[in-house]
């Protein structure tokens, strides 16, 4: 897998993951998603900032 290739795949993971606790921090506000525990939507935000991190790592450092 080439270095755009894998840039392009973090940066589509890090819009999901993102994408994703957003949507169920709110639908959990409006109390549709109130089951769910706030763990979950730590977990998905801090995935995204991780992935977030590593494409920008990815992209800037690892150009060999």
């Amino acid at each position: 897998m080439s270095q755009s290739s894998l840039n392009r795949r973090l940066t589509q993971v890090f819009g999901v993951l993102l994408g994703m606790g957003i949507a169920v921090w709110v639908l959990r506000g409006f109390g549709l998603l109130s089951f769910l525990p706030g763990g979950v939507i730590w977990l998905l935000l801090l995935g995204a900032i991780a992935v977030g991190i590593l494409s920008y790592v990815q992209k800037t450092w690892l150009r060999f």
